[in-house]
């Protein structure tokens, strides 16, 4: 088969490299309107769950895949300045432009070809060339837009602002900071994913936003006003920028998720928030499910399509419920602050309403029964 791939993010590579690997025959080609390296954003994060689906798909390359990153088994709420530990939470994390090289590497030893500084503006006519597009192009997906009518996307913009930083300071657990100020409340998202640097991702609502200035203040004043907010955790490390603009969540949802011999992968596809930490893993899961189709249906792409959605769907609409839970808890964490620690990351663990007192026993004993001795009700009701 004939196949056009647009967008060289994760799901567009990953399933290059699969299709590739399994069908050397396939004529895959990669379309990334970016130069090779230009990417932007700090590190993603894997749970081991994430990291399980990878290894199962291609052990050969999930060696390579994880070779350098940082791990950890844990993590850390810091609230009322207190630092609460929940274990048997394993990350594995990377830096983004790390984990595309590596896929990239993959990908061109096994045949692929990709192509940067490569827009595609007709995409009807590519789809006229080829027997298979694959529109791997991302949140703001122009394959999309330009087939709206047909994919039926809905956009759904949460209320909280965003701002993505890095920062030397090496946060070597799952961090969330909240932090209580004079104008509201600041959360910090932060994780290491190299040897010297740290994702640093702040949240704010926007009442707290106005209040603060950050409406009107430049990116190295927000960048400098956040530094100061979260100054005890930082420590003398300063953030740093790379298109830190603030910005809010945008949902995305198809009603449909394919057109012709054209299918939407990845965040082209559906958005899963950050709060879930989610998004390339729901990414590279889509990869896998469409090469499973292209496998079962190798000459037809639009019973291959068919495959993917019915294994995919179901997961995707389950995640984003999920990560629906996940973002009003977050929106309204006012009304938690008066928590002691503790109550506090307990209600935080089971915001999605996906982890039980059960789960949270088997996961960290010492935790649930911290719980417990604050809460006795909960150890005869789990």
């Amino acid at each position: 088969m004939k196949i056009a791939v647009i967008g060289a993010g994760p799901a567009g590579l990953y399933f290059s490299l699969l299709a590739k690997k399994h069908a050397p025959e396939h004529e895959i080609t990669v379309y990334e309107q970016n130069p090779r390296g230009a990417t932007y954003g700090w590190g993603v994060v894997f749970s081991d769950i994430g990291l399980s689906f990878l290894r199962e798909a291609d052990p050969e390359f999930f060696k390579a895949f994880v070779a350098h990153h940082e791990r950890c088994d844990y993590m850390e709420i810091i609230h009322q300045g207190a630092r609460v530990q929940v274990h048997g939470n394993h990350f594995s994390r990377t830096a983004r432009i790390d984990m595309l090289e590596v896929l990239e590497k993959a990908c061109l030893e096994a045949g692929v070809k990709i192509l940067h500084e490569q827009r595609i503006d007709d995409v009807e006519r590519l789809a006229g060339e080829v027997d298979m597009v694959v529109a791997a192009d991302g949140s703001n997906s122009a394959v999309r837009k330009q087939f709206s009518e047909h994919f039926r996307p809905s956009f759904e913009r949460r209320r909280n602002k965003f701002a993505w930083y890095g920062t030397r300071q090496r946060f070597h657990p799952v961090s969330l900071i909240f932090r209580e100020t004079g104008h509201g409340i600041f959360i910090a998202h932060s994780y290491q994913y190299s040897k010297d640097l740290s994702t640093f991702l702040v949240e704010v609502d926007p009442d707290t936003w106005l209040r603060a200035g950050l409406d009107t203040a430049s990116e190295d004043e927000s960048r400098r006003y956040c530094a100061e907010v979260f100054r005890a955790d930082l420590g003398c490390n300063e953030l740093l920028s790379n298109r830190s603009l603030w910005f809010e969540a945008n949902i995305v949802r198809n009603e449909r998720w394919s057109h012709r011999n054209i299918v939407l992968l990845g965040d082209a596809l559906r958005t899963v928030h950050f709060s879930l930490g989610s998004g390339t893993r729901m990414a590279m899961q889509d990869a896998i499910a469409l090469h499973q189709g292209l496998t079962q249906h190798p000459d037809d792409a639009q019973a291959a399509f068919a495959y993917f959605e019915t294994q995919r769907r179901p997961a995707s609409a389950n995640f984003q419920a999920a990560a629906a839970r996940s973002l009003d808890w977050y929106e309204n964490v006012a009304d938690k602050m008066q928590l002691d620690p503790v109550s506090f990351v307990y209600d935080y663990m089971r915001r999605t309403g996906q982890v039980s007192h059960d789960d949270l026993r088997q996961r960290d004993p010492g935790f649930a029964a911290a719980y417990e001795a604050l809460h006795p009700e909960a150890a005869t009701t789990a």
